[in-house]
């Protein structure tokens, strides 16, 4: 009968008809130690039990095998062979459909997690610190084997971008805590140990070894598949599937805990590849390169960000505000509409007054500041990058904004929006026209100065109207702080190249990020 053998890092697998049998190796890695057989006997028992979670009718016991003189001198576990043809791995490199599988993978992933138990124990693993340990430990076995397989460069930026995430994220995985996503999954998702069989997915192979590891936050469990998706060149199915598992687990996850989490899936391939590489595999280095690669791309995609757009009236910060936020799945906040809702106002009703009196005296201009700030900063504690509309004509606020991105060590970008005095006015003057309907733009017909291409028109698009006419423009542009780091948006051209420009000082083109995982919307109740 023909035998096919397979081999990891840590087990042997030998393919006999009907059955597969694993071996442990007796190895000491550091993260696992196989190294007796007591310790390979458990394992084995325990790889069983925790397997027949998901796939029962595959996991069939463990076997001992004993020598010559009767001893039992190994042990392995007993499966049923799956049709390798039928692998998940097998179908995305030959570009079959996987879509319904995926799916069917996400809800029974979903429903693991939600029959898991919760612990203390298995809480404190979700937390802040024990991601940090877990990191770091990767981070010194990857330093620790001899030569250089990861370029130094990248390893050095993808720690800092590391310690730029936890440092400032305390307070999501505080909630994530609370709100029991911390479970006793699966741990190691990989497309190779999934079969798409006529009734339905089998996913074998969860990790046994170390429970610590296995107890994790759901998105985590489920960004590991994401990640090997996208590993075998299907990233449009890995976001599909991330994208399912959140609508099966009604999980509000940010996007950029999304991108973390692929991130650390991908380094500890990476890792594991580096510690193939050093037992001989010779695809074992250029493999730990490529997921490195992988995980800083989506480093940079998750950076927390705060992004402040200024412009002095008629400028079109809104506008360009608000298309930021759309095209990026950014929160945006108005100080407009702040301000009005801090004064008990309808955001769409007027409160003209001269300038610096009535709702925009001093007074009023400082609380606004400060609540725009205020919700700024929980919600970049809570991983949501953040736009804020504001004209920052003072710089105090502005100071009081690079702390709260100090504070949650978010990345700043400061955008301000230029236009000329002549085309403003023009703007301003469209604006009063249509103030009984807040919500439309600018009459493009009425602009005689060339705005006809589009551009960014500065009519409030937000549900916001603003009281700001020619007179308090004037006054504002003599007054407004300079801002010499910013990076300037001339919008008034094409609204499409002034969001391009816009964009790419938030994602320069260099940084070659993958496109942001777009939050599904979740299911009332």
């Amino acid at each position: 009968m023909y035998t096919q053998v397979k081999e990891t890092h840590a087990a042997v697998v030998f393919l006999l008809g009907e059955h597969a049998y694993k071996l442990k190796k007796p190895v000491d890695l550091g993260f696992l130690d196989f190294g007796t057989l007591r310790a390979r006997r458990a394992a084995c028992h325990r790889e069983v039990e925790l397997n027949r979670r998901l796939a029962a009718d595959v996991y069939e016991g463990v076997a001992d095998v004993r020598g010559p003189d009767g001893m039992i001198c190994e042990h392995l576990v007993v499966m049923r062979a799956m049709p390798p043809e039928r692998r998940l791995a097998t179908l995305v490199r030959d570009g079959k459909p996987v879509g319904e599988p995926l799916r069917a993978i996400a809800r029974q992933l979903a429903g693991l997690h939600a029959r898991s138990r919760h612990s203390p124990e298995i809480d404190q693993e979700g937390g802040v610190r024990a991601l940090r340990a877990r990191w770091s430990d990767s981070f010194a076995q990857v330093r620790g084997l001899p030569g250089t397989i990861i370029d130094p460069g990248t390893l050095t930026e993808i720690e800092q971008r590391v310690r730029d995430f936890l440092d400032g994220r305390a307070p999501l995985f505080d909630s994530r805590i609370a709100a029991g996503r911390i479970v006793d999954g699966h741990g190691d998702l990989l497309a190779e140990d999934i079969f798409c069989l006529d009734d339905g997915p089998r996913v074998l192979d969860c990790l046994e070894f170390d429970d610590r590891l296995r107890f994790l936050d759901g998105l985590d469990d489920a960004a590991f598949l994401a990640m090997d998706l996208e590993r075998l060149g299907a990233p449009t199915p890995a976001r599909r599937f991330l994208s399912w598992y959140v609508e099966f687990s009604n999980d509000p996850a940010p996007a950029a805990l999304w991108h973390h989490y692929v991130a650390y899936r991908a380094f500890v391939r990476a890792k594991v590849a580096c510690l193939r590489h050093w037992q001989g595999d010779t695809d074992g280095g250029w493999q730990a390169r490529r997921l490195a690669e992988l995980a800083l791309r989506h480093l940079r995609a998750g950076t927390v960000t705060l992004v402040l757009v200024s412009g002095s009236p008629g400028s079109g910060k809104s506008t360009l505000g608000g298309a930021l936020a759309d095209r990026l799945g950014y929160t945006l906040l108005h100080s407009d509409r702040i301000r009005k809702e801090l004064a008990g106002l309808d955001p769409l009703e007027p409160a003209d007054a001269p300038y610096l009196q009535g709702i925009y005296d001093p007074e009023h201009t400082a609380r606004t500041y400060a609540e725009l700030l205020s919700r700024a900063e929980r919600l970049l504690g809570q991983g949501e990058s953040v736009v804020l509309d504001a004209s920052w004509a003072d710089g105090r606020h502005l100071t009081e904004a690079e702390t709260v991105a100090t504070r949650t060590a978010a990345r700043l970008v400061r955008l301000r929006c230029t236009i000329t005095p002549q085309l403003a006015a023009t703007r301003l003057a469209a604006r009063e026209r249509n103030r009984s309907d807040a919500d439309e733009s600018t009459d493009e017909s009425t602009d005689k100065s060339g705005d006809e291409s589009g551009g960014l028109s500065g009519a409030e698009e937000s549900g916001t109207l603003s009281d700001a006419n020619a007179s308090i423009a004037g006054a504002m542009a003599a007054t407004m702080a300079p801002w010499p780091d910013a990076v300037e948006i001339d919008t008034s051209g094409p609204r499409e190249q002034a969001l391009t420009r816009a964009l790419a000082a938030i994602y320069p083109p260099h940084l070659n990020v993958p496109r942001t995982f777009r939050r599904p919307q979740m299911p009332p109740g």
